[in-house]
């Protein structure tokens, strides 16, 4: 993440990752046929959320309140990968892949902030959710696996 930031601005950084990530889930969610997948991207969504409340919270904690549209300006990370929509004309292999890639790229984010917060309690937080993304990318995994063995 280059130059060290104080907590808040990673936490802002953070909670804005979140929300483009429930964004990315819910297009994703009205694109797929299958029911049964729509379910689990609007899952996905929905605990990009509640990743976000945690981060919120974390955020009060610095004594500052998260404006809004706050967050949004940092520069984008090295790992964060787009999600415009031509990404999103794939067939459900590369959608899979495609999260496999955003799932494992909000992990090595995670684990990279973990070393530029000061505070211990705002550490465990984002080492659990780094935990929480790599739960998500091993759902895309075994859906791909699954993928693969009925092709």
């Amino acid at each position: 993440m280059g130059k060290v930031k104080p907590d808040k601005d990673i936490l802002a950084f953070a909670i804005a990752r979140e929300v483009e990530a429930n964004r990315f889930y819910l297009v994703l969610a009205e694109r797929v046929a299958s029911s049964e997948i729509r379910k689990v991207f609007e899952e996905l969504a929905e605990e990009e959320l509640e990743h976000k409340a945690k981060l919120e919270l974390e955020f009060m904690k610095t004594g500052k309140v998260l404006g809004e549209g706050e967050g949004v300006t940092l520069p984008e990370h090295e790992y964060i990968i787009s999600d415009t929509d031509a990404a999103l004309d794939m067939d459900y292999k590369d959608v899979l892949m495609l999260g496999i890639a955003k799932e494992d790229a909000a992990f090595r984010t995670y684990v990279d902030m973990v070393a530029q917060v000061k505070d211990e309690q705002t550490r465990e937080v984002l080492l659990a959710l780094a935990q929480e993304e790599v739960k998500h990318k091993l759902r895309f995994e075994t859906e791909y696996d699954l993928l693969l063995k009925e092709g």
